[in-house]
């Protein structure tokens, strides 16, 4: 009778590996987030607060204020642009929620008495809600208006969303970085799923911008 144990051990091997580095990468995180909590400053405290409390307001900001911009205008393009860009910021909020109760992970301040938290917590820590919301509003605004002067202030604006939950202690790098790719991610995928739903018909004109 064959035998397979080299084979066992050696996937015993391979989950402890992969448990090391988890454990590595996680206590590499707490660090972080230790080395920011110890260094804030009240200033940048409640300057990084209220970058983070932009978020929901300036996501939804941007659909309803080109909607508003191209009914006065009128303008079916930039409509049907802000219809998008409302449906990339609902899909990664839905995704992210998601998400947060599949995985379930901690906030950090439940796993290190060295992380002080700075803002309310809430939900599941992975993904971070924010930045999904933040991405998904700097992406769908830079591939509907593909130009420097939306993509930069865009992404620097999310970017700077993601960085200020890990300086207010509420979040890891790996969930800025999820909720980064969340939100990215949901704006590619509603528009290629526009483009398959609005596909114009043979014979037709249609004008979308997809």
């Amino acid at each position: 009778m064959l035998t397979f144990k080299p084979m066992r051990k050696l996937s015993w091997l391979f989950a402890f590996c992969l448990s090391f580095n988890f454990i590595s990468a996680q206590t590499a995180e707490q660090r972080f987030l230790e080395h920011l909590s110890e260094h804030r400053t009240v200033g940048t405290t409640h300057f990084m607060q209220g970058i983070s409390n932009t978020t929901t307001p300036l996501s939804f900001a941007a659909p309803v204020g080109l909607f508003i911009a191209g009914t006065i205008n009128p303008d079916s393009i930039m409509q049907q642009k802000s219809f998008y860009s409302l449906e990339t910021i609902v899909v990664a909020s839905g995704a992210a929620i998601v998400l947060k109760y599949i995985v379930n992970r901690p906030r950090p301040s439940t796993q290190d008495s060295l992380i002080i938290p700075a803002s309310d917590m809430g939900s599941p820590s992975f993904p971070s809600g924010h930045t999904s919301i933040a991405f998904a509003t700097a992406t769908s605004l830079s591939l509907a208006y593909p130009k420097w002067y939306v993509i930069v202030p865009s992404y620097l604006w999310a970017c700077t969303v993601g960085f200020s939950r890990m300086y207010l202690g509420v979040h890891y790098p790996t969930d800025v970085l999820a909720g980064a790719i969340t939100g990215a991610g949901s704006a590619f995928l509603c528009r290629e799923v526009n483009k398959w739903l609005f596909k114009p018909k043979e014979g037709h004109k249609k004008f979308i911008w997809y």
